[in-house]
């Protein structure tokens, strides 16, 4: 049975049709799993019963049996729903989120709620108010954030799938650093409905595997248009994995962006790696065509005015009234709201709920939001004409591999900065895919990112898995 753990969605549904093994089996097989190797990894912030997760989802479907984990911030009726924070603690889900309803009808066995920087403001799974995610591939570091628990997981072999929400990278940098496939789709193409937002025009649910097809797989069943979200868009679901092949189209164009692969900053391991994954598209048959994005000079600092200004206002919800925690030793109202959110919010989302109140108030909103929006403008304009002389794009996901705990704790600066080549597929909207691509001389993880136009997830899936093909990184495992 110890091979299952690292198999892959196709090789276990195999596995369930040709009747080796059952869905009870599966789910009891990775409940173990969690029980002996989460304590070391604390992935999990609650692994629900084997039999409950039987019970809540059908009997058939393309993930009939199959086990993943969700990220905390992704509602689960009937469940708690934290965000890993004290602020939310005992609060339970009242309804399935969209994407949630969608996977129980195909089938699939949601094992539990994964750990997570609390209301996803973080890189590496530093700030939950509860534990702290280690990364499978050495313990010493971060798995990276804010979808830390979900890749542990997955990197661990717990489960062979997890759900995690991408603001500005939260999926794809995770995803690198634990030797993960992670997409982040057109925005608008999951549906919203169900997660609790940081950043609403930036979020996205993404999904971590450890193979194209994997993610393909599950981003089929997820998405496709859903009214009750007003940012849906209207288009039809499809089956991603159809044209898996392992080729490429003829005459693709790959744009590599220059001003990224060799941005200051980045680590020569990464950049080595990056260019050997270059190399191998290029003998699948992709012309390759270097090129400068400016835009991408601003994308940090656009994203961290527009991020904060919109996690300012999301999180005003949260003020002992009608979730979670309340301080009940207070004598008024405004001193209830004022414990409560002291109390229950912790280092890292107070800083970015003040930094977000402060660019939108009367004397620095002119100054900060509304040119940062001008500027996220600006982006999608440089992007969109990019992409009329390539198809697509590679780009690094971090400037380095998996950092150890607490290395920037004195750098805040710098920990923001983990989102830099990232946090321009959320401002424009635009899928990227991180893909594994290489290992540094002390064997940890690189990846790199296909960026594409909106709605490009299939032929970025095709590319992605033309070149998984033709390396073998994609089938190393950590020793767990």
């Amino acid at each position: 049975m110890n091979n299952l753990a690292f198999a892959t969605i196709k090789e276990l549904r195999t596995k369930l049709v040709n009747k080796e093994i059952s869905a009870q089996e599966l789910a009891a097989f990775f409940t173990k799993r969690f029980e002996q190797h989460d304590t070391k990894i604390q992935s999990a912030l609650e692994v629900f019963g084997a039999d409950s997760v039987l019970a809540s989802s059908e009997q058939q479907g393309v993930l009939q049996g199959i086990p993943g984990l969700i990220k905390d911030n992704i509602s689960q009726k009937g469940r708690a729903l934290t965000c890993s924070s004290n602020i939310l603690k005992g609060f339970k889900a009242t309804y399935d989120a969209t994407a949630i309803v969608r996977l129980k009808q195909e089938g699939a066995l949601l094992l539990g709620r994964a750990n997570m920087d609390e209301f996803a403001m973080g890189s590496s799974g530093e700030t939950s108010a509860y534990q702290t995610s280690k990364n499978p591939w050495d313990v010493t570091r971060v798995p990276g954030g804010s979808s830390s628990g979900s890749a542990a997981a997955v990197a661990a072999g717990l489960v062979p799938w997890a759900l995690g929400t991408d603001t500005g990278g939260s999926v794809r940098q995770p995803a690198a650093f634990c030797n993960l496939v992670g997409s982040k789709p057109t925005y608008g193409l999951v549906s919203r409905y169900g997660i609790v937002a940081y950043g609403s025009s930036l979020d996205q649910i993404g999904v971590m595997t450890r193979t194209v097809y994997d993610n393909a797989l599950v981003l089929s069943v997820i998405a496709g248009h859903d009214p009750r979200d007003s940012s849906s868009l209207a288009v039809q679901k499809k089956d991603y994995t159809q044209s898996l092949d392992g080729t490429i189209p003829a005459g693709l164009r790959i744009g590599v962006v220059d001003n990224a692969l060799y941005a200051d900053g980045m680590d020569p391991e990464v950049v080595s790696a990056i260019e050997q994954a270059i190399k191998v598209l290029e003998q699948l048959g992709a012309t390759i065509k270097r090129i400068k994005l400016p835009a991408l000079d601003y994308s940090a600092a656009t994203y961290f005015i527009i991020s904060r200004a919109e996690a300012a206002s999301n999180l005003a919800r949260f003020d002992g009234v009608r979730y979670g925690m309340r301080d009940k030793k207070s004598s008024s109202l405004s001193d209830m709201y004022f414990n409560t959110r002291h109390d229950g919010f912790g280092t890292e989302v107070k800083s970015r709920i003040l930094i977000g109140n402060y660019v939108l108030s009367a004397g620095y909103a002119d100054a900060y939001y509304e040119n940062a929006k001008k500027v996220r403008h600006m982006m999608t304009k440089n992007f969109l004409d990019m992409y009329k002389d390539v198809d697509l794009l590679v780009m690094p996901t971090a400037p380095c591999a998996a950092f150890k705990f607490g290395a920037f704790a004195q750098h805040k600066l710098q920990m923001d900065l983990q989102d830099y080549f990232t946090c321009a597929a959320n401002l424009t909207g635009m899928p990227a895919v991180a893909v594994p691509c290489g290992m540094t001389s002390t064997q940890l993880p690189v990846g790199f990112q296909l960026y594409g136009p909106h709605l490009s997830e299939e032929l970025i899936f095709k590319v992605a898995h033309a070149y998984e093909q033709k390396t073998a990184w994609h089938t190393m495992h950590a020793n767990v």
